[in-house]
Protein backbone atom coordinates (compact mmCIF):
# COMPACT_ATOMS: atom_id res chain seq x y z
CA UNK A 1 0.00 0.00 0.00
CA UNK A 2 3.18 2.35 0.47
CA UNK A 3 4.83 2.81 -2.78
CA UNK A 4 5.59 5.44 -5.22
CA UNK A 5 3.90 7.23 -7.26
CA UNK A 6 4.61 7.11 -11.09
CA UNK A 7 6.76 9.75 -12.41
CA UNK A 8 4.39 10.55 -15.46
CA UNK A 9 2.19 12.76 -15.09
CA UNK A 10 2.22 13.36 -11.16
CA UNK A 11 0.65 16.46 -11.05
CA UNK A 12 -3.01 15.36 -12.63
CA UNK A 13 -3.58 14.58 -9.60
CA UNK A 14 -4.04 17.84 -7.90
CA UNK A 15 -7.44 18.87 -8.32
CA UNK A 16 -7.28 22.01 -6.47
CA UNK A 17 -4.53 25.15 -7.08
CA UNK A 18 -5.01 24.73 -11.19
CA UNK A 19 -3.53 27.66 -11.81
CA UNK A 20 0.06 26.93 -10.66
CA UNK A 21 -0.39 23.14 -12.10
CA UNK A 22 1.86 23.70 -15.14
CA UNK A 23 4.15 25.71 -13.41
CA UNK A 24 5.56 23.07 -10.85
CA UNK A 25 5.39 20.39 -13.53
CA UNK A 26 8.18 18.71 -11.48
CA UNK A 27 6.96 17.91 -8.40
CA UNK A 28 5.75 14.40 -7.76
CA UNK A 29 4.52 15.36 -3.81
CA UNK A 30 5.97 16.42 -0.79
CA UNK A 31 7.83 15.38 2.09
CA UNK A 32 8.43 16.56 5.71
CA UNK A 33 9.21 15.23 9.12
CA UNK A 34 6.74 14.64 11.72
CA UNK A 35 7.14 13.67 15.84
CA UNK A 36 5.04 10.83 16.94
CA UNK A 37 4.60 9.98 20.35
CA UNK A 38 6.98 7.54 21.54
CA UNK A 39 7.54 5.49 25.17
CA UNK A 40 11.23 4.80 25.93
CA UNK A 41 13.01 3.58 29.18
CA UNK A 42 14.10 6.10 31.49
CA UNK A 43 18.02 5.50 30.28
CA UNK A 44 17.58 6.08 26.71
CA UNK A 45 14.77 8.93 26.92
CA UNK A 46 17.51 12.06 26.15
CA UNK A 47 17.93 11.55 22.65
CA UNK A 48 14.13 11.12 22.24
CA UNK A 49 12.57 14.91 24.14
CA UNK A 50 11.79 16.24 20.81
CA UNK A 51 12.31 19.90 20.88
CA UNK A 52 12.73 20.37 24.51
CA UNK A 53 9.80 19.24 25.51
CA UNK A 54 9.33 16.77 28.19
CA UNK A 55 7.65 14.24 25.86
CA UNK A 56 9.26 11.23 24.25
CA UNK A 57 8.57 11.28 20.31
CA UNK A 58 10.42 9.78 17.14
CA UNK A 59 10.90 11.51 14.41
CA UNK A 60 9.16 9.83 11.45
CA UNK A 61 10.05 10.99 7.95
CA UNK A 62 7.68 10.61 5.19
CA UNK A 63 6.79 11.53 1.43
CA UNK A 64 3.19 11.69 0.00
CA UNK A 65 1.88 12.09 -2.92
CA UNK A 66 -0.69 15.11 -4.06
CA UNK A 67 -3.72 13.06 -3.11
CA UNK A 68 -2.44 12.55 -0.06
CA UNK A 69 -1.07 9.08 -0.33
CA UNK A 70 1.70 8.68 1.83
CA UNK A 71 4.45 7.18 -0.90
CA UNK A 72 7.51 6.64 1.32
CA UNK A 73 7.86 6.22 5.19
CA UNK A 74 10.99 5.94 7.34
CA UNK A 75 10.26 5.29 10.79
CA UNK A 76 12.46 5.70 14.64
CA UNK A 77 14.45 8.70 14.37
CA UNK A 78 14.95 10.15 18.05
CA UNK A 79 12.72 12.81 18.71
CA UNK A 80 15.82 15.71 18.99
CA UNK A 81 17.83 14.67 15.38
CA UNK A 82 16.99 17.36 12.53
CA UNK A 83 14.72 16.52 9.85
CA UNK A 84 18.00 17.25 7.17
CA UNK A 85 20.20 15.07 9.51
CA UNK A 86 17.26 12.07 9.43
CA UNK A 87 16.78 12.83 5.39
CA UNK A 88 20.31 12.74 4.80
CA UNK A 89 21.24 9.46 6.78
CA UNK A 90 17.75 7.62 5.18
CA UNK A 91 19.48 8.21 1.67
CA UNK A 92 22.81 7.10 2.59
CA UNK A 93 21.88 3.41 3.12
CA UNK A 94 20.50 1.57 -0.35
CA UNK A 95 18.66 -1.08 1.67
CA UNK A 96 16.50 1.91 3.06
CA UNK A 97 15.04 2.24 -0.88
CA UNK A 98 14.84 6.15 -0.86
CA UNK A 99 12.86 6.99 -3.74
CA UNK A 100 15.58 8.50 -6.73
CA UNK A 101 13.83 10.85 -9.12
CA UNK A 102 14.60 10.71 -12.40
CA UNK A 103 15.80 14.07 -13.68
CA UNK A 104 13.40 17.12 -13.59
CA UNK A 105 11.16 15.48 -10.85
CA UNK A 106 11.45 17.17 -7.32
CA UNK A 107 10.07 16.89 -3.69
CA UNK A 108 8.56 19.96 -2.07
CA UNK A 109 10.73 20.64 1.47
CA UNK A 110 10.01 23.15 3.63
CA UNK A 111 13.37 25.37 4.87
CA UNK A 112 14.25 22.59 7.24
CA UNK A 113 16.27 21.14 3.67
CA UNK A 114 18.51 21.95 2.02
CA UNK A 115 17.31 23.06 -1.80
CA UNK A 116 19.35 20.92 -4.26
CA UNK A 117 18.26 18.73 -7.04
CA UNK A 118 15.35 16.50 -5.86
CA UNK A 119 14.06 18.89 -3.28
CA UNK A 120 12.87 22.25 -3.95
CA UNK A 121 12.52 24.50 -0.97
CA UNK A 122 10.83 27.77 -0.25
CA UNK A 123 13.12 31.14 -0.28
CA UNK A 124 14.45 31.50 3.27
CA UNK A 125 13.92 34.98 5.36
CA UNK A 126 11.13 35.50 3.27
CA UNK A 127 7.35 35.02 4.51
CA UNK A 128 6.08 31.60 3.37
CA UNK A 129 3.50 29.99 5.78
CA UNK A 130 0.01 29.91 4.72
CA UNK A 131 -0.77 31.78 7.59
CA UNK A 132 1.64 34.81 6.41
CA UNK A 133 -0.79 35.41 3.70
CA UNK A 134 -4.10 35.47 5.54
CA UNK A 135 -6.04 38.15 6.24
CA UNK A 136 -5.61 40.38 2.92
CA UNK A 137 -2.03 40.08 3.18
CA UNK A 138 -1.31 39.41 -0.57
CA UNK A 139 2.65 38.69 -1.44
CA UNK A 140 4.56 41.73 -2.61
CA UNK A 141 7.51 40.20 -4.78
CA UNK A 142 8.50 37.51 -6.89
CA UNK A 143 10.12 35.56 -3.96
CA UNK A 144 6.82 35.55 -2.09
CA UNK A 145 4.62 34.48 -4.60
CA UNK A 146 6.43 31.64 -5.31
CA UNK A 147 6.51 31.09 -1.39
CA UNK A 148 2.66 31.16 -1.12
CA UNK A 149 2.30 28.50 -4.09
CA UNK A 150 5.07 26.18 -2.87
CA UNK A 151 3.30 26.37 0.47
CA UNK A 152 -0.29 25.73 -1.13
CA UNK A 153 0.98 22.51 -3.24
CA UNK A 154 3.22 21.46 -0.20
CA UNK A 155 0.37 21.88 2.19
CA UNK A 156 -0.79 18.21 1.12
CA UNK A 157 2.04 16.65 3.46
CA UNK A 158 0.84 18.48 6.86
CA UNK A 159 -2.83 17.40 5.96
CA UNK A 160 -1.65 14.13 5.41
CA UNK A 161 -0.22 14.02 8.79
CA UNK A 162 -3.25 16.06 10.10
CA UNK A 163 -5.54 12.96 8.71
CA UNK A 164 -3.32 10.77 10.20
CA UNK A 165 -3.15 11.89 13.87
CA UNK A 166 -6.90 12.59 13.68
CA UNK A 167 -8.19 9.07 12.64
CA UNK A 168 -5.52 7.22 15.12
CA UNK A 169 -5.17 9.03 18.43
CA UNK A 170 -2.46 6.67 19.76
CA UNK A 171 -0.20 8.36 17.65
CA UNK A 172 -0.32 11.24 19.88
CA UNK A 173 -0.20 9.10 23.16
CA UNK A 174 1.67 5.92 22.37
CA UNK A 175 1.15 2.96 24.76
CA UNK A 176 4.25 1.09 26.01
CA UNK A 177 5.21 -1.65 23.59
CA UNK A 178 8.45 -2.76 22.87
CA UNK A 179 9.96 0.47 20.52
CA UNK A 180 9.86 -1.93 17.41
CA UNK A 181 6.47 -2.43 18.18
CA UNK A 182 5.62 1.49 18.20
CA UNK A 183 7.51 1.80 15.16
CA UNK A 184 5.67 -0.87 13.30
CA UNK A 185 2.20 0.71 14.72
CA UNK A 186 2.99 4.20 12.63
CA UNK A 187 3.50 1.87 9.58
CA UNK A 188 0.06 0.12 9.97
CA UNK A 189 -1.68 3.45 10.53
CA UNK A 190 0.35 4.53 7.24
CA UNK A 191 -0.87 1.43 5.46
CA UNK A 192 -4.27 1.67 6.76
CA UNK A 193 -4.84 5.53 6.09
CA UNK A 194 -3.65 4.61 2.50
CA UNK A 195 -6.17 2.07 2.17
CA UNK A 196 -8.76 3.93 3.00
CA UNK A 197 -7.82 7.00 0.64
CA UNK A 198 -7.57 4.17 -2.07
CA UNK A 199 -10.54 3.03 -1.49
CA UNK A 200 -12.09 6.16 -2.05
CA UNK A 201 -13.88 6.10 1.79
CA UNK A 202 -15.52 9.21 2.87
CA UNK A 203 -15.32 10.01 6.29
CA UNK A 204 -15.19 13.05 8.69
CA UNK A 205 -11.23 13.10 9.02
CA UNK A 206 -10.96 13.27 5.04
CA UNK A 207 -13.83 15.44 4.77
CA UNK A 208 -11.75 17.81 7.59
CA UNK A 209 -8.29 17.86 5.80
CA UNK A 210 -9.49 17.67 2.31
CA UNK A 211 -9.64 21.79 1.95
CA UNK A 212 -6.09 22.71 0.10
CA UNK A 213 -6.15 25.80 2.12
CA UNK A 214 -6.67 23.89 5.37
CA UNK A 215 -3.78 24.62 8.00
CA UNK A 216 -2.91 21.81 10.09
CA UNK A 217 -0.04 22.81 12.78
CA UNK A 218 2.55 20.12 12.55
CA UNK A 219 4.28 19.36 15.75
CA UNK A 220 7.64 19.71 14.57
CA UNK A 221 8.32 23.38 14.17
CA UNK A 222 11.84 24.32 12.25
CA UNK A 223 13.76 26.96 13.32
CA UNK A 224 17.25 26.15 11.93
CA UNK A 225 18.92 24.26 8.57
CA UNK A 226 21.78 22.01 9.06
CA UNK A 227 22.45 22.62 5.65
CA UNK A 228 22.60 18.07 4.89
CA UNK A 229 22.53 18.46 1.30
CA UNK A 230 22.54 14.30 1.30
CA UNK A 231 25.59 14.23 -1.21
CA UNK A 232 24.09 16.96 -3.25
CA UNK A 233 27.08 18.61 -5.44
CA UNK A 234 27.16 22.90 -6.01
CA UNK A 235 26.25 21.83 -9.60
CA UNK A 236 22.93 20.06 -7.88
CA UNK A 237 22.16 23.24 -5.90
CA UNK A 238 22.89 26.20 -8.71
CA UNK A 239 20.50 24.00 -10.86
CA UNK A 240 17.38 23.87 -8.13
CA UNK A 241 18.29 27.64 -7.73
CA UNK A 242 17.97 29.05 -11.53
CA UNK A 243 14.91 26.37 -11.41
CA UNK A 244 13.47 28.22 -8.48
CA UNK A 245 13.75 31.36 -9.94
CA UNK A 246 12.67 30.60 -13.13
CA UNK A 247 9.02 29.53 -11.58
CA UNK A 248 9.08 32.76 -9.72
CA UNK A 249 9.28 34.73 -12.43
CA UNK A 250 6.34 32.64 -14.26
CA UNK A 251 4.29 33.24 -11.05
CA UNK A 252 5.02 37.01 -10.78
CA UNK A 253 4.11 37.54 -14.77
CA UNK A 254 0.82 35.80 -13.43
CA UNK A 255 0.08 38.17 -10.64
CA UNK A 256 -0.39 35.05 -8.81
CA UNK A 257 -1.85 35.01 -4.51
Amino acid sequence: MIVATPYDQPMDQIQHNRRIRPVFQGAVGALDGTLISAVVPPDQQVPYRGRGKGECYQNVLAICDFDMLFTFVWVGWEGVAHDSRVLKETMSDPANNFPILPPGRYFLCDAAYSHTRGFMTPYRNVRYWLSDFRNGRRPRNKEERFNLAHARLRNVIERAFGVLKARFPILKRMSSYPFAAQRNIVIACITMHNYIRRTCISDIFLDEFNDPNAFYSNAQQHVDNLEAGGGSTQADQIFMLNLRDQIAVQLNDMNYY
